[in-house]
Formats: structure tokens, C-alpha cells, sequence
């Protein structure tokens, strides 16, 4: 583990994305780093420990970890985040060396705000990708949620619940009402009819694609810690 002082000042312009050549090669060399490799970066909430295993080396700056990958890629390294009780967190998609870190670190910081409150869980970018767009600008996240939901938004929260709960059983079944009426242990046609009611309330269709599509981002600021906040 690096976690010291001068980790985090050879990390630091590395991870701000404001890096020079000659800091890369310095941050290279201080840390016994190539400067061409497999990296990812992983943003936590607070700090966590993960030792190096399996060809996989991390260096720590606070709540920001750079892996140097082995192997097994990514799945590894986050399997053991996990493990460790370090979610939540987010991962970025794997760069080619480290002077991409900086892009990562943005990356990374994207997947970590699909998280939900209380979550530990430690999440991919290319997992998350649609949820992580909309949670990046926030003033359009808001706007969706209020464009789409508005009507939904006045309902008591129960009656919203269910008719969002149903939705999200619904997508989650790949659109068979059949499925979810399974899911959510009611009859189809109960299903059916409060998918009926929230197209009626949004003005959206759900057989439109591009309406479905506008639903199911909306769906997701709705669901963003911000959102419910």
C-alpha cells in the first residue's frame, strides 16, 4: 500500500488531469510504475485498504485509488473493493497509462454519484453509463425529473411509489407485463392499468422509443440521491 504524503504529490496533477510529461515520468519512477500500462481509478467515500494481490498494485491518494491491473482486468480489483466493506465507489473504464489518469479520475467520480444513500456497493462506469450522464449535470437531471414526473411529484408518495415501483418492475422485465405482474404478485391487467395511468400522467408513451427513452432517464434522476434529497 501507498498511501503516504509523497504518493498523493506524485498522484495529485497525475489525477487533476493537469499533468506535464516530466510529472508523469516522475510519478513513474517515484512509484515504481510503468508509465504505459493497464490503469483504472477507483473514487470511494472515505479511504479504505486493499492490499496488492495477483499482479494487481495500488497506490492511494485519500479516497482516490490508481490500480495497476493484472491479468484478470477489472473484475478483480472490484471484487475485492467490495470485500473490503470500501463501497461505495466508483470505477472508471480502463486507461492506457498514466497520463490518462486524470480523464479516469473524472470517470470514476461519475460512477460513484449513481450510488444510492447508504449503498455499498462499487460500481463500473460502463455499468452505469445512462444514469451516470444524467447524474453528471445535475440542472438537467432536476429538469427531466420535473418535465416527465411533474404530475407524479404532486401524488402522495405511496400512490407515486407504486405506480414508479411498477415501472421499474416492468423495464426490469423486459417489457412483459406477464413478468411483472409475477414480480410484483398482482394480476396483469393491474399491471397493465397503472402503466396506462403514468403514460396518461407524463404524456409519454411507452411504446414510442424516443418517449421511452426520455422515461427511463427520467427514471433514473428520479432515483439519484439529489433527486430524493
Amino acid at each position: 500500500m501507498r498511501r503516504d504524503a509523497g504518493a498523493a504529490a506524485l498522484l495529485g496533477p497525475l489525477l487533476a488531469g493537469a499533468a506535464q510529461p516530466h510529472q508523469v515520468r516522475r510519478a513513474a519512477q517515484g512509484l515504481g510504475l510503468p508509465e504505459r500500462g493497464r490503469y483504472a481509478v477507483v473514487v470511494l467515500d472515505a479511504p479504505a485498504a486493499v492490499p496488492d494481490a495477483d499482479g494487481v498494485r495500488w497506490c492511494w491518494c485519500g479516497e482516490v485509488g490508481v490500480v495497476l491491473l493484472g491479468p484478470e482486468g477489472l473484475a478483480g480489483p472490484v471484487a475485492r473493493l467490495g470485500e473490503a466493506g470500501a463501497g461505495p465507489g466508483g470505477v472508471s473504464p480502463v486507461v492506457g497509462g498514466l497520463a490518462e489518469l486524470g480523464s479516469a479520475r473524472r470517470l470514476a467520480g461519475a460512477a460513484l454519484l449513481t450510488c444510492g444513500p447508504g449503498a455499498r456497493e462499487i460500481v463500473a462506469l460502463d455499468e452505469r453509463l445512462p444514469t451516470a450522464l444524467v447524474a453528471s449535470v445535475p440542472e438537467l437531471s432536476a429538469r427531466l425529473v420535473a418535465e416527465v414526473f411533474g404530475p407524479l411529484l404532486v401524488l402522495a408518495p405511496a400512490e407515486r411509489e407504486l405506480l414508479v415501483g411498477t415501472l421499474e418492475a416492468w423495464l426490469e422485465c423486459g417489457g412483459s407485463v406477464g413478468r411483472a405482474a409475477v414480480r410484483l404478485r398482482c394480476h396483469r391487467n393491474t399491471v397493465f392499468n397503472r402503466l396506462r395511468r403514468l403514460e396518461r400522467l407524463t404524456s409519454r408513451s411507452l411504446s414510442h422509443p424516443r418517449e421511452l427513452v426520455e422515461t427511463v432517464l427520467a427514471l433514473d434522476a428520479l432515483r439519484l440521491p439529489a433527486a430524493r434529497a
